[in-house]
């Protein structure tokens, strides 16, 4: 295997070099240039047809977003955004995501932090640099519910004797395939969501707010003081584990990190094992690594479900892989039938209780 050839874009001298410096060490990666703006980005991906491109978003004559929607139209590759650590740059992320943008990094902003940054962005360049294009267009933000979908939502009510919990984690492709999972569930499922995705604290609150957007369920990032509630759902904090009880209670912890990241869904998996058995359904989304499997074991060890995006549609069969791998999963199901395959087994657990 070549090394993965890389095209660095940015208006910022410093994050060129810094980027080329750091990443060129690495034997496997080789920078094959650079671009100081979006018109300099299109002529250089054309010319050099890199395996992977870094993308800024705020950039003179031509901005990340139409230097990205045109990558993706005339060029379709991975692409990892670079990305501020604030509000308007959570939304500005989400929309390069909705374009087709594989994943994203936070922009360093100081020379310690800029270790930290380089260190994610060297294992997600290596994660993504040979998705298939075809799979890149999966990233393409799916299409709204109806407004009459969205006015069906049932009020929520307390977790019953006969209700399930559905758990669901993600990681690369994740923010993509949630919407297209969680806009497909019926407003009158007998079931508590909670949901898991790798993601910075900066950004986890944009993500459920668009999730909210998008759903029948109530949808919120969790401040640990919630309490599980059918037709609702509340999403992990970046730099949290978020921790379910008996009862309907959660909890927010700072331990360490698992597998390298926190919020971990196997830490969810595991709680919601131990906390309501077989009254658990769990899904697995796309992503890089092998967060779940181990929460995987516990749920289906208590006697709940698990299913797992299948490889034609995730864009890194990772995750759902390693699970699979691991005869913990009952079903490998292609995304656009996910929310489907969930809702029966919201009814076949419920079945067994």
């Amino acid at each position: 295997m070549h090394p993965i050839r890389i095209l660095i874009v940015d208006d910022s001298a410093f994050i060129r070099y810094a980027l080329t410096k750091r990443l060129d060490e690495e034997p496997d990666l080789t920078i094959i240039g650079t671009a100081h703006d979006g018109i300099d980005a299109l002529e250089k991906v054309a010319q050099l047809q890199p395996d992977v491109v870094t993308l800024d978003i705020e950039m003179p004559r031509l901005n990340g977003l139409d230097t990205l929607r045109q990558i993706m139209a005339q060029h379709p590759r991975p692409v990892i955004m670079l990305s501020t650590l604030t509000q308007d740059g959570a939304r500005e992320t989400f929309r390069a995501l909705a374009l087709g943008a594989v994943d994203f990094v936070p922009k360093p902003t100081t020379t310690i932090h800029i270790q930290q940054v380089l260190d994610t962005l060297k294992t997600k360049i290596r994660g993504v640099a040979h998705v298939p294009a075809g799979r890149l267009r999966l990233l393409r933000q799916a299409p709204a519910p109806t407004g009459a979908a969205l006015s069906s939502a049932a009020p929520s009510r307390p977790l019953g004797a006969k209700d399930v919990v559905l758990v669901i984690g993600a990681s690369t492709g994740g923010p993509q395939a949630l919407q297209r999972v969680v806009s497909g569930l019926p407003a009158d499922l007998p079931a508590a969501l909670a949901i898991v995705q790798h993601m910075p604290p900066q950004f986890t609150a944009t993500l459920a707010e668009r999730l909210n957007a998008h759903s029948a369920f109530a949808i919120r990032e969790s401040d640990g003081t919630e309490t599980l509630r059918v037709g609702q759902g509340l999403l992990a904090p970046g730099g949290h584990h978020l921790v379910l009880h008996r009862g309907g209670g959660v909890a927010l912890s700072s331990a360490a990190p698992r597998n390298h990241v926190r919020p971990a869904v196997d830490v969810t998996f595991e709680s919601a094992a131990e906390a309501y058995g077989r009254a658990t359904v769990a899904v697995i989304l796309t992503g890089m690594g092998s967060d779940g499997t181990a929460g995987a074991h516990r749920i289906k060890a208590a006697g709940g479900l698990v299913l797992a995006e299948a490889e034609e549609t995730c864009v890194v069969y990772g995750m759902p892989r390693s699970a699979a791998d691991a005869g913990v999963v009952d079903a490998l199901v292609p995304l656009d039938d996910m929310a489907e395959a969930a809702a029966r087994m919201v009814h076949k657990a419920r079945e067994l209780l």
